[in-house]
């Protein structure tokens, strides 16, 4: 298995309150993961990253976790306890009142992977049968587009793009939606903030995902596309491609 992890700022932020990594447990397995923050006076930081500490803590010390069943319950349960940890500091903190971030979750198994995710942050497979997303929005466009309330193009450019009906951290309990697919040689998983995919094409990723060219380029690419037009959000993703030699880029 490979992996890279990248962020930008973009072209137009002061700062990046996206957050992300891939994390080895003491099994050996990987934890990706995008966190993308939200929050006034550089609260969004703060919420992603004690999202992405807290998770990295976790995993690190993880053992045992076999079965895609008990890497649903783990990341139930963890992401759970990390949207208690920055809903308690939010309350604590008066800078901090309100903040909160998404997060996509993938844990890799043998021939699995278990994805979690809350909010707009996106995973996306690259397999044999093509492209395709799969985890669904918790955002108030995606929910006017699956009840027909909007067409898809009415979606891509709606004023309220940016409103979201859950994050990590708003509330003292959250939902989230976890499932598992296979994840077998040759497959590629991007894991994405959605300053990539509201700025590139479904078409775009999975010509340069499918491109012969390393993963590092794959992801500067992907990065490059997106600032090229406009760069307005910061830019985070995390590419694992199922293959034969295992190694980390960073």
């Amino acid at each position: 298995m490979r992996a890279v992890y990248m962020t930008d700022q973009g072209r137009i932020r002061s700062h990046n309150e996206d957050t992300g990594g891939i994390f080895l447990n003491a099994d050996g397995y990987r934890l990706a993961i995008v966190a993308d923050g939200m929050g006034g006076h550089r609260a969004g930081d703060v919420a992603s990253g004690m999202a992405l500490a807290e998770m990295k803590n976790f995993w690190e010390n993880a053992r045992g976790i076999k079965l895609p069943d008990q890497a649903e319950r783990w990341l139930k349960e963890h992401i759970s306890l990390v949207n208690g940890v920055i809903f308690r500091h939010s309350r604590a903190n008066e800078e901090c009142d309100g903040m909160g971030t998404t997060i996509v979750a993938a844990i890799m198994l043998e021939d699995s992977a278990t994805i979690a995710n809350i909010g707009d942050s996106r995973c996306y497979i690259l397999n044999e049968t093509g492209f395709r997303k799969i985890t669904e929005d918790h955002s108030l466009v995606n929910e006017l587009l699956r009840s027909g309330q909007i067409s898809r193009e009415d979606a891509e450019n709606h004023p309220r793009k940016n409103v979201l009906l859950r994050a990590l951290g708003t509330e003292e309990n959250v939902e989230m939606d976890i499932s598992t697919i296979m994840f077998e040689e040759g497959d590629t998983l991007l894991l994405c903030s959605d300053g990539l995919s509201n700025k590139v094409s479904e078409k775009e990723m999975a010509d340069v995902l499918s491109s012969a060219a390393s993963l590092e380029e794959k992801a500067l690419k992907l990065i490059s596309l997106a600032n090229e037009y406009g760069g307005e959000d910061n830019i985070t993703l995390a590419i694992v491609e199922f293959a034969g030699v295992s190694e980390v880029d960073s």
